[in-house]
């Protein structure tokens, strides 16, 4: 008896034991389970109980200098299904039928669609970016099919840009994340993007949404607007100009900057061949196009399409650097004139070359320039002249203005990817690299700082940091920082600016950069050409790249204009192709900036008259008046008095111009606007005369030799009432490549 109730204290105490141990056990669990993975466990659980929707921030808008929208945000929608609660294929269809028609889907992606249905998963994005009108049409018959437990919607935004290729290069684009991958998207990305919000909403246990009471929402804050110095109308003019003679000389491209040359704002910048911003995978330039087509291979093909997309991509004016050539005459003159080691008086005899050390430099023109001045010099772009100019420098001080123009280092500009400068440091100047580069050959700058050199000169020798961005507002309009003016050195002295800005009207007036005239604005400008050394290949001409840089009104600066030509198809130099562009820039710039043209004497004789109101009065009194404003007539009808006329009233057409008079209420004759493609000016306006129309002539107009018309405001073609103006520009063919 004794040993059964020992053996019964022996397993009640190692069920005690059992017991303690469970227990134990249990506490140690849920103290783990509490304690350790309380977290992970909390999170899962609020991950099965809550829906967690990210809403995204509107990104900022981007203005230009007027306020007009050039980039902005708008909401969008990703469309989505949950395959997990389709449960007949009667509904299936129901699903499919109805967003593959209002999404246009093909066979293909409709088949595609089927697929995603029967996937087993609760979550997956049909279509992403959907227009708020397709939207609503999918909810509509997501409601009236009861099927709200299966298509879903999601708030997102998406980036448009209203002009579509106007300031590509300068703008950038997003991705499909709203990322930006480019351009000022890119380098302003933390700026424009905000801050997403969240839709928090618990879920039942079938992991359906309940209704919005049980909703919690974190607002999103909008990212934060760029007001850039870029104007509109001065952009147009630029890219419209660089566009034409991307086309008409086939270049590999062609690149310019305006800048206020006072400020350091930019008031305009374009790389060709350029892209458009909501299709930027899309090749634009035709030449692209064809060279892709010579491609044999798929494989192939799509390799080019990809280098030639990047191609579109590049911001060359900030992202590249080329040799300047002559138009670095121009900071020579500078650095020579303020050390005094020349004058305005200082002459030079080019016989067509100069020998230095081993080597025969010559001149772009080899019969040689004979005896000039420092300003006929730069008139023609003597390499020689700035060789020997070079030599009188010496090394040290050449240097030391380059480094002092901001040739050794970055601008700082705001947009993304500067290249740095290629250059020889000082001590690697022997007498054949310090001759080379005095005419503007052997070092590599970026467009943009070239421009930003050619400000110093034009503003009285300050050197100033080039910016596009003038204003960052907030999601309220509220501005938090504004662009100041930022001067970095004092680079030359007011004489010095002064005298430079002289000889570059002289280059314009009487040299190389005729077509850089504007009349009543006295601009100054210099070309330059400079050989891409190593890119030719054997048996192939010298590649080159030619430039025109213009500073206008030369004799009180606001602006400076860049435009360079990459690779055209002719031997002709930045005279011929790019100082038309630059011209027809600095004239809408200078109307832009509200500056009244001043019309020297032989200009007055060449300008137009305003046409006189005529119309109810006689048309013999008509007559009389049109006479007496130095202007011709032509009556068009068999009444007595005028009812309409054209020109009318006001307008501007050159002397010695024709308004028609019409005396019958619908006899208006119309004529077809001839070509004056390539004809002189004489031709040109006996070509109007011819037609009843009347031409502005606008361009290169100092002389009538070797100068042709390139540019018509009127196609060619195009029915116009008699007596209509036809602006016409004209440019000298006569070009070197200096």
């Amino acid at each position: 008896m004794a040993g059964f109730k020992q053996g019964m204290r022996y397993r009640i105490l190692i069920l005690a034991v059992a017991v303690v141990f469970l227990f134990c056990a249990d506490g140690a669990r849920v103290l783990y389970l509490q304690v350790v993975k309380h977290d992970d466990l909390a999170a899962k659980a609020e991950s099965q109980q809550l829906s967690d929707t990210e809403v995204k921030a509107m990104r900022g808008t981007i203005y230009d200098s007027d306020g007009n929208i050039l980039a902005q945000s708008a909401t969008v929608w990703n469309i989505f299904i949950d395959p997990s609660n389709i449960k007949k294929e009667e509904t299936r269809t129901t699903v499919v039928d109805g967003l593959a028609n209002f999404l246009e889907f093909d066979e293909k992606e409709k088949k595609q669609l089927y697929k995603d249905s029967q996937k087993k998963t609760k979550y997956v994005v049909v279509a992403k970016q959907v227009e708020n009108s397709v939207k609503e049409k999918i909810a509509k018959y997501s409601a009236d099919h009861l099927l709200g437990n299966i298509i879903g919607t999601e708030q997102t935004t998406r980036r448009y840009y209203p002009y579509d290729n106007f300031a590509s290069s300068v703008l950038g684009f997003t991705g499909g994340d709203n990322q930006g991958l480019s351009g000022l998207e890119a380098y302003y990305n933390k700026e424009l993007s905000g801050t997403n919000g969240r839709i928090i909403t618990v879920k039942d246990a079938n992991s359906n949404r309940l209704p919005t009471d049980y909703e919690t929402s974190i607002d999103a804050i909008d990212g934060n607007s760029l007001v850039l110095t870029i104007n509109q109308p001065i952009q147009y003019y630029l890219e419209k100009g660089l566009k034409e003679a991307l086309n008409e000389y086939q270049c590999k491209g062609t690149y310019g900057i305006v800048m206020n040359c006072n400020t350091g704002a930019v008031l305009a910048m374009a790389s060709m061949p350029d892209y458009n911003c909501n299709e930027p995978y899309k090749i634009t330039y035709s030449k692209y196009k064809k060279d892709i087509q010579k491609e044999k291979t798929k494989k192939d093909k799509a390799k080019k399409e990809s280098e030639y997309v990047q191609n579109q991509w590049r911001n060359f004016t900030v992202n590249d650097t080329y040799v300047p050539g002559s138009v670095f005459k121009t900071f020579m003159a500078s650095a020579a004139l303020e050390e005094n080691v020349v004058n305005l008086d200082t002459t030079y005899t080019c016989t067509g070359g100069i020998q230095v050390d081993q080597y025969w430099m010559k001149c772009h023109y080899h019969a040689g320039h004979g005896t000039q001045t420092l300003t006929q010099g730069l008139e023609n772009s003597c390499n020689p002249f700035f060789i020997t100019i070079g030599q009188k420098l010496g090394a040290h001080n050449y240097f030391k203005y380059f480094d002092a123009f901001g040739f050794t280092q970055t601008t700082g500009i705001d947009l993304p990817g500067e290249a740095t400068p290629q250059y020889y440091p000082e001590d690697q100047y022997g007498i054949v690299e310090l001759s080379s580069a005095s005419f503007g050959q052997t070092n590599s700058l970026t467009p943009i700082q070239v421009a930003t050199g050619m400000c110093a000169i034009a503003n009285g020798g300050t050197l100033i940091k080039p910016y596009i961005v003038a204003e960052i507002k907030d999601a309220n309009g509220n501005t938090i920082k504004k662009t100041e003016k930022k001067e970095i050195r004092r680079v030359i002295s007011e004489d010095t600016s002064e005298k430079v800005r002289g000889m570059m009207k002289s280059v314009v007036e009487n040299g190389t950069g005729k077509n850089g005239y504007v009349a009543g604005y006295r601009v100054g400008g210099k070309t330059g050409t400079s050989t891409k050394l190593g890119e030719s290949k054997p048996g192939e001409k010298d590649k080159y790249i030619v430039s025109f840089a213009a500073i206008a009104p030369a004799d009180k600066p606001e602006i400076v204009v860049l435009v360079l030509a990459d690779e055209p198809n002719v031997d002709l130099g930045g005279g011929a192709l790019c100082a038309p562009i630059a011209a027809q820039v600095t004239e809408q710039a200078m109307q832009v900036y509200g500056i009244e043209p001043k019309y020297d004497d032989s200009e007055i004789r060449e300008q137009s008259v305003a046409v006189p109101s005529v119309i109810g009065g006689t048309a013999e009194n008509a007559k009389k008046i049109i006479k007496e404003s130095n202007l011709k007539y032509i009556v068009s009808g068999s009444g007595d008095a005028v009812v309409d006329q054209s020109p009318s009233a006001g307008s501007m057409i050159p002397k010695n111009g024709i308004v028609v008079l019409f005396t019958d209420k619908d006899k208006k004759t119309k004529v077809k606007v001839p070509d004056f493609t390539g004809l002189t000016i004489s031709e040109a306006t006996n070509t109007a005369a011819g037609k009843n129309l009347n031409i502005k002539i606008g361009g290169n107009s100092l002389t009538d030799e070797n100068v042709v018309a390139y540019s018509q405001s009127v196609q060619k073609d195009t029915e116009v009432e008699e007596g209509t103006v036809i602006d016409v520009s004209f440019k000298s063919t006569k070009s070197v490549l200096d």
